[in-house]
């Protein structure tokens, strides 16, 4: 088998078993992609995708462990030229990125700056999405790094590693009338039209559970991705926000209020997503390490080498944030 057949193979579940989608991804023909597929299956003497009228419905069961092993190996074999750039070129290449709007507007600047200066020669990208989405991107091979909070499922070819904890604020128009008493309540707060986070962020669920608790039931009158989103219909009057503490600058924000909630909502652990087969070159463990200073590259190479649940590999160091 050659490494072009795995990579249609890869493409073509990569596009919702589409072989057309796949020959358009590889800027190829349809024909050429269904000859590598057939060569592949000849070869392994078995059927990887079921099959109606013609159509690619999904994996068999014996395909769908070829397709897994299929992307062990074209990862092997992307590490191996990564490992031969880093003999050669220690400092020249891509990083990609893929992390929230959160974390790329607010945590990540100082961290995308110093990398630039110590790394000119290296293009970095950052690709924006929400955990689930983020995470799949370093699943698929699309992404080196994920920054993110937990996503609901959690797949054994990632490593999640523990960066630091998010508490959470609420965000008023100024005046509003949460400003005038003591400290914020559950009850106090569902009185009042919300603006949160999006379904696919695990921190609304969280924010939900805490209200369900006290037998409440907020109006979440918008839901967003984008915190900057968030923050204008704020402005607007339309309703508070419940979302991250670090979203919030006063010097920039100066039509908003920020009021403390970290005691009312559990908060959320922001993890560094990993593929467990990866191999990361130095610039890109430097990035995790400006990132979250406790994950130092003996700890991330640790736990990319183990079996086990790789938070354990960092929750000595991410015990004290």
């Amino acid at each position: 088998m050659r490494l072009e057949q795995l990579h249609c193979l890869c493409e073509i579940v990569k596009q919702g078993y589409s072989v057309s989608g796949a020959a358009a991804a590889l800027h190829t023909s349809q024909p050429a992609v269904s000859r590598q597929l057939r060569a592949l299956e000849r070869e392994l003497g078995v059927d990887i995708f079921v099959r109606s009228h013609k159509r690619l419905t999904g994996p068999t069961a014996p395909g769908a462990a070829v397709i897994a092993a299929a992307r062990r190996m074209l990862g092997e074999a992307s590490n191996m030229r990564k490992i031969a750039r880093d003999t050669t070129t220690a400092e020249r290449g891509t990083l990609i990125v893929a992390t929230t709007h959160t974390q790329a507007r607010h945590a990540l600047p100082t961290v995308v700056k110093r990398f630039a200066a110590r790394y000119p020669d290296v293009e970095l990208t950052l690709r924006q999405g929400n955990p689930e989405a983020v995470a799949d991107m370093v699943r698929a091979g699309e992404a080196d790094i994920a920054i993110a909070s937990e996503t609901q499922v959690r797949s054994p070819d990632l490593v999640m590693l523990p960066a630091y904890q998010l508490e959470r604020i609420v965000l008023t128009p100024p005046r509003h009338a949460l400003l005038a008493k003591g400290r914020l309540t559950l009850e106090r707060l569902a009185a009042h039209p919300i603006i949160t986070y999006d379904e696919a962020f695990v921190g609304r669920s969280r924010v939900l559970r805490a209200f369900e608790a006290r037998g409440l039931k907020p109006r979440i009158v918008l839901s967003a991705i984008d915190t900057d989103v968030i923050k204008t219909h704020v402005e607007t009057g339309l309703g508070v926000a419940i979302v991250a503490k670090m979203a919030f600058d006063a010097r920039r924000d100066r039509g908003l209020r920020a009021i403390a909630a970290g005691h009312l909502f559990e908060p959320n652990t922001i993890y560094v997503t990993l593929h467990r087969a990866s191999w990361l070159r130095r610039y890109a463990l430097d990035f995790i390490e400006w990132f979250a200073p406790q994950l130092k590259h003996d700890v991330v190479v640790q736990a990319l080498r183990r079996h086990i649940p790789a938070t354990r590999a960092a929750a000595g160091n991410a015990s004290a944030l």
